[in-house]
């Protein structure tokens, strides 16, 4: 299997690093690479949502980066859908062949969850969706963030698990797209259970600070965790990564209102 890796939080994110090392582990808890070519190619600054934002004014700038010893990749001066583009169209076929395509796409370790609402903002969700727009099939891995600083080697561990549970199934394919989201990991543990759940609806409960400048101007800081949510269905991802659930939560790119279309039909028949 040849894994295109990417992200939102930029090439020398501490979360696509650690994800790297557990997708190409041939020791430890493994005993092989997941993937026979493992290849990041990822924002060169952080992208956090940034959603489905794509560029198309200015060029794409890019870069090869040795990040560690082991990670080498290419750093795009652009969005996390821009990489996936880029990758997919022009950077993989260079490096691999004419032709060639990667077989799945990997976008995380996001440094915080992508539940809800959030999915829609997420820049790590948007380049996962992309690729399996394009028509390689896409896992979106977000770890949930809390008052002590993750492990993300644990994370990670937990992250390749779910992905091979996810493979063995076989309907990981096509356009296949999964946002998976792990719990908290501040401490070394059993895997979670995994649960394959429904997005959670409800909005955010937004605040923002009013502060003033030092030459007056005024200005607002949110002053959300980007986890407060007005609800939250039972057995929805919300609910179920507070739980210390890994979710995991099947995503489409077709945003038509599928049943809402007859009734509109009809109205607009009339005029």
């Amino acid at each position: 299997m040849k894994i295109l890796l990417t992200n939102d939080d930029g090439l020398r994110a501490p979360g696509i690093e650690a994800m790297y090392e557990s997708l190409v582990d041939a020791h430890g808890d493994f005993g092989a690479p997941l993937g026979e070519v493992v290849f990041p190619c990822a924002p060169l600054t952080v992208q956090s949502a940034t959603s489905h934002g794509v560029t198309f004014h200015q060029p794409l700038m890019v870069s090869d980066i040795d990040v560690s010893e082991r990670m080498h990749g290419v750093a795009v001066d652009g969005r996390p859908a821009d990489c996936v583009k880029l990758a997919i169209s022009s950077i993989w076929p260079e490096r691999f062949g004419e032709g060639a395509r990667p077989d799945l796409v990997v976008s995380g370790m996001n440094a915080g969850a992508n539940v809800g609402i959030n999915v829609i903002y997420s820049g790590t969700v948007a380049a996962a969706l992309e690729a399996s727009f394009l028509g390689v099939p896409s896992i979106a891995v977000s770890l949930h963030f809390g008052q002590k600083p993750p492990l993300w080697n644990v994370a990670a561990r937990h992250a390749r698990h779910a992905i091979e549970a996810l493979l063995a199934t076989g309907a990981v394919t096509g356009h296949t797209c999964l946002n998976v989201n792990l719990p908290l990991c501040h401490e070394d543990g059993p895997m979670p259970p995994i649960h394959v759940c429904a997005m959670n609806t409800h909005g955010h409960v937004d605040a923002f600070e009013r502060r003033e400048s030092p030459a007056g101007d005024v200005y607002y800081w949110a002053a959300t965790t980007g986890l407060d949510f007005r609800d939250s269905e039972p057995d929805a991802d919300v609910d179920l990564l507070l739980k210390r659930c890994i979710t995991v939560t099947p995503l489409w790119h077709d945003l038509t209102n599928n049943a809402t279309l007859d009734a509109w039909r009809q109205r607009m028949s009339s005029t």
